[in-house]
């Protein structure tokens, strides 16, 4: 394989020079922001909407496009997210959404990949190591309104499990449980918890078959 001119290297490389100083000006700004030295410096071009107390963690080897303003971070005050070593934040094809409310907490487990879809915590929202989630899926922890004067928004946490595959379009509800090593089919709705092991879709999605060993798969 050819290498590349010695100016697009120099180029590349005052690039990534520029996107470190950028990271730095943003951590020194928002006090709660930390990135790994060893992530991508692309993370430079993401949005950061960080108040006052919010806590915001990637890991090394964390990954994202250079697509300024489609990685977005939204962190209301106290709130908690951490993106694991060698996660994979994509956003080439859709933009990738992090919203966690006041005193919320989303935690990506190492190695997970999120591609192009939205989560959203009001308490607690977990991806499991190897976790993927395909573009438009929606995760979330919330009803996201009252349903009326008399009937409270209800909020309850939602986990997904270890190389557990959320394909795209998927919806998933407040209050699920995703197993380890599932695979929920496209334009899902769940609103169940799943075993370890299941293949599930449908609106509502409901088991279908079991699922092997997903370690290993891409």
């Amino acid at each position: 394989m050819s290498r590349p001119p010695t100016s697009t290297v120099l180029r590349l490389k005052a690039l990534q020079a520029w996107d470190r100083w950028r990271l730095a000006r943003l951590a020194a700004r928002h006090p709660g922001l930390r990135v790994h030295a060893e992530a991508s410096s692309n993370f430079a071009v993401a949005r950061y909407v960080l108040a006052p107390g919010a806590r915001l963690r990637i890991g090394a080897g964390a990954a994202t496009e250079r697509v300024p303003g489609a990685l977005l971070f939204w962190l209301g005050s106290g709130a908690d997210v951490a993106i694991g070593e060698d996660c994979w934040l994509r956003t080439e094809v859709e933009p990738v959404r992090i919203l966690a409310f006041a005193g919320a907490r989303i935690a990506i487990g190492p190695g997970a990949l999120l591609n192009g879809c939205h989560l959203s915590a009001k308490r607690e929202v977990v991806l499991g190591r190897g976790a993927s989630v395909g573009f438009g899926s929606r995760i979330l922890d919330a009803d996201q309104h009252d349903l009326d004067g008399q009937h409270a928004e209800r909020i309850s946490p939602v986990r997904v499990g270890d190389h557990t595959w959320i394909a795209s379009d998927v919806t998933i509800l407040r209050g699920v449980q995703v197993g380890a090593h599932c695979v929920v089919g496209a334009r899902s709705l769940l609103t169940r918890d799943l075993p370890d092991g299941t293949l599930a879709y449908g609106a509502p999605a409901r088991a279908r078959g079991p699922v092997g060993d997903r370690s290993g798969a891409r």
